[in-house]
């Protein structure tokens, strides 16, 4: 394959890469909302691209459950799936029991500073009530122990199967300010793998995954429309 064509293959990917990333993060993020109908033509104008990496991209977040696309309605933001976000949370809560136990052991010093450091973040994103950042700083915490375990390819699964039950983070994090819970459970998983608690390193984990259950029916009164 000659350099001009290879060129133009990595440039229409990259094209494709971008225009999915773009939404996916607009959907995870709820500004492009639950129920919404978008049209391609909508979107080659938002983004400013052609029709097919559009339609490239929106099959992928079909795969991810977050796209709709029906012959009547068009293209629609998928509702979020209250029962896909519990199998989704039952499924990291189990994962990451036996993770947090194993980072007791396996984490080094500068691993549990580098925990530190991020709680520090996440503490500054409290103040300046930033909830995007602390949405992914949260998400940076928890992927920081589990490939620090060395189970890269858990978190990849994890990241699979989690779109819904993300959707409802977000929304939680975005309509309640109220942050220290989330800040004092994460100080609380730090201090118990500092401590090589590998009990108290799960019973802090599973309280701090199973606020989501409290949480949902909460949001759903708040939200109707959002969920299925």
């Amino acid at each position: 394959m000659s350099t001009q064509l290879t060129t133009l293959k990595d440039k229409k990917g990259l094209i494709r890469d971008h225009v999915y990333e773009n939404l996916k993060k607009n959907i995870m993020e709820l500004k492009l909302e639950p129920g919404r109908l978008i049209s391609e033509k909508e979107l080659v104008e938002m983004l400013q691209v052609s029709r097919t990496p559009i339609r490239e991209a929106l099959v992928k977040l079909s795969q991810d459950e977050l796209i709709e696309t029906t012959p009547q309605k068009g293209s629609v933001i998928s509702l979020i799936d209250m029962q896909h976000a519990e199998e989704a949370r039952f499924l990291r809560e189990t994962m990451e029991s036996a993770i947090v136990r194993e980072a007791c052991v396996k984490l080094s010093s500068e691993q549990v500073l580098h925990l530190q450091n991020l709680i520090a973040l996440q503490e500054l994103c409290e103040s300046e009530e930033n909830y995007e950042r602390l949405f992914e700083l949260d998400e940076e915490f928890h992927r920081s122990i589990i490939v620090g375990c060395g189970r890269t390819r858990t978190w990849g699964l994890i990241q699979q199967v989690t779109t819904h039950y993300n959707r409802i983070r977000f929304l939680r994090l975005a309509t309640n300010h109220d942050w220290k819970i989330i800040l004092s459970q994460h100080r609380g998983i730090v201090q118990a793998i500092k401590d090589k608690n590998p009990d108290a390193a799960e019973q802090v984990l599973r309280d701090h995954l199973e606020r989501v259950v409290i949480e949902k029916e909460e949001l759903k009164h708040k939200y109707p429309g959002y969920f299925k």
